[in-house]
């Protein structure tokens, strides 16, 4: 089943993406220059990730104690990907991009996480570049970032350690100023490093020329001590080879030893690594500690990854949505060309009948009806929030101030809705497939094992949930809460003048008032540990309303010829609103009444 027909309803007839051409940094694009974009994805997907997806997945990466060894094909695909121009697709003609809409790119890239969401690993290196045009100086872009969006050198991000995953605030990395002459390095105040980084995807291999290392590390104040908290924390440029000003390989080897290799469930053809920092494996220029370069301020190195991290996390949701996608495709496939029992009533009595396949089975409907609720719900919702940062880049300064404001509400819904309801999604292709979808002789339990590192990596779903709850519907007097609550209303007024989308509409409203009910309860006593300690289930809640306007929202966008594939997502919208949105109602009860069964639970009695 292709991808391509919902992706062009999607962005055509829904997001309107082709009028993002009326805006000057897109004028030269058209609706051809879109499509050649999302031919040439489509074709690369199909060639060079596709095809080895389950090949990634059995042949782990390995370490021979010099390099990492992966599968030829990995190199193929990476190539492809840089030389098709996408590493850049979205940045400024002078940076050697195409200026295209984030829209439309993040369409583009839906076709390699659907393809092999393992094999799809630059996502980490464009997060690192676009870190960099932002808080980098002139040559650090220069040297770093273009580097990283040509394809000579790759990127990662290396926030956790092994006793500080979540915990920011417990980074133990330390980074001291290299000689006297430190601020006088061309490349930006140089520092040596001594740490562990854990969980660092793509941390070492033989991909690219290069690998660009962001690591996050503590300066010691005027005491000789690491700064407590998260104010110490600095962010540096560690490559792990060392270059001159023009970007050229130096022949010098900087001190970031691979420690291990982590051996994963799932994302297998994706290398994941525990890096050493300092540790003398490789000494550099006669001293003690790996080479960095500070980006932006000391102490600011937070604000600035977390400008990576925001990005990292939409790109999640889509692979998470893709792989959703993924499984529901097979389960279709296979639903429909599976025999198995007859139909019920006086006519499935006669074992002499024929047997149906099992798609006529009601209850495989279901499960398929709530996987395309899932899936393409979630790629809907990733998609609306690529085109509120096209508004950020192009709109007037009120129209950036409220896309900047709707996207710190969505970001945590779009990071962890797909996560959770994609994961589900891909539990009930294993099911429809019944015990073969146990065996790896079909793909859905392959996708299972990769989409459920989707709730764990940047930053788990808990961390999610405490972070709308406890900030992002709060920030600025609830001003992104009230944003959001206006285009619901918008989509609600829309719906409730169309008579097939009334009850729908109606629905949202009531949904929509118990979420900023709940909001309010939660918060009316003053006390933050006992409003966050339901935080995930407001989240869950909180996300399904969320996916309901959306289905609403595209529901309007319809046509009224009642094709196969309206009629599929209408009725996708509709076993949505019936069997999804009431649970809203059990998640968010527990919340306005500050339920303490979790909190108050003492550690013994478990």
């Amino acid at each position: 089943m292709s991808l391509r027909p919902l992706l062009d309803f999607l962005l055509y007839d829904w997001l309107q993406a082709e009028k993002l051409t009326e805006r000057v940094r897109y004028a030269e694009h058209s609706r051809e220059t879109f499509d050649a974009v999302l031919d040439t994805c489509e074709r690369i997907a199909r060639e060079k990730y596709a095809p080895f997806n389950r090949l990634v997945d059995t042949e782990e990466p390995r370490f021979d104690g010099e390099k990492v060894i992966l599968p030829a094909a990995t190199l193929a695909a990476s190539r492809a990907y840089a030389e098709s121009g996408m590493l850049s697709a979205a940045q400024d003609y002078d940076e050697g991009g195409m200026q295209l809409p984030f829209t439309v790119e993040a369409a583009a890239n839906a076709f390699f996480a659907l393809a092999s969401v393992s094999i799809n690993s630059a996502l980490l290196t464009k997060g690192n570049a676009n870190l960099l045009l932002v808080h980098g100086t002139d040559l650090q872009k220069a040297v770093f970032a273009r580097n990283e969006f040509n394809g000579r050198f790759s990127g990662t991000m290396c926030l956790s350690e092994p006793q500080a995953g979540s915990s920011l605030s417990d980074v133990a990395t330390r980074a001291v100023p290299d000689g006297d002459g430190f601020e006088t390095d061309p490349l930006g105040p140089r520092y040596r490093l001594t740490g562990n980084k854990m969980w660092i995807s793509s941390g070492e291999h033989e991909l690219n020329e290069n690998i660009v290392h962001l690591v996050l590390a503590k300066i010691p104040g005027a005491d000789g001590k690491p700064i407590p908290g998260t104010r110490g924390i600095s962010l540096f440029i560690v490559p792990k080879k060392l270059v001159d000003t023009e970007g050229r390989l130096t022949g010098e080897r900087n001190d970031v030893a691979l420690a291990g290799l982590n051996h994963k469930l799932g994302w297998r053809g994706t290398t994941n690594t525990l890096l050493n920092f300092g540790e003398g494996k490789y000494p550099v220029r006669g001293s003690a500690g790996a080479i960095g370069y500070l980006v932006g301020q000391p102490h600011e190195g937070l604000r600035c990854m977390f400008h990576m991290m925001n990005e990292a996390r939409i790109a999640v949701g889509t692979s998470a949505a893709m792989l959703g996608l993924a499984g529901y495709y097979a389960a279709l496939d296979y639903a429909r060309n599976r025999p198995q029992g007859r139909p019920q009533g006086k006519a499935g009595k006669d074992a002499a009948a024929p047997q149906v396949r099992i798609i006529e089975h009601a209850d495989v409907k279901r499960m398929l009806l709530a996987q395309k609720s899932y899936g393409e719900g979630a790629l809907a919702l990733e998609l609306y929030c690529a085109r509120l940062v096209d508004v950020q880049r192009t709109g007037d300064a009120q129209a950036v101030a409220e896309a900047g404001l709707l996207l710190e509400v969505l970001t945590p819904i779009a990071k962890s809705w797909p996560s959770e309801w994609c994961l589900e999604a891909n539990s009930l292709a294993i099911q429809v497939h019944g015990g073969y979808g146990y065996t790896r002789d079909f793909p859905v339990e392959q996708y299972w094992r990769d989409n459920r590192l989707n709730m764990i990596h940047e930053g788990t779903h808990g961390i999610q949930a405490m972070d709308l709850l406890g900030r992002k519907v709060r920030m600025e007097d609830g001003r992104g809460l009230q944003l959001l609550g206006g285009r619901l209303e918008e989509t609600i007024a829309r719906a409730a003048a169309l008579p097939a989308l009334a009850d729908e509409a109606a629905a949202l409203k009531d949904a929509w008032a118990q979420v900023l009910q709940a909001t309010q309860a939660a918060w009316a006593g003053g006390e933050p540990e006992r409003a966050l300690a339901n935080a995930v289930p407001y989240l869950q809640a909180f996300g399904h309303t969320v996916l309901a306007w959306i289905w609403l929202d595209v529901a309007c966008s319809l046509p009224a010829n009642g094709s196969a594939a309206a009629q599929g997502r209408l009725a996708a919208m509709r076993f949505f609103y019936r069997y999804e949105l009431p649970k809203i109602g059990a998640w968010l009860a527990v919340v306005a009444r500050c339920d303490s069964t979790c909190l108050d639970l003492p550690e013994e009695a478990f």
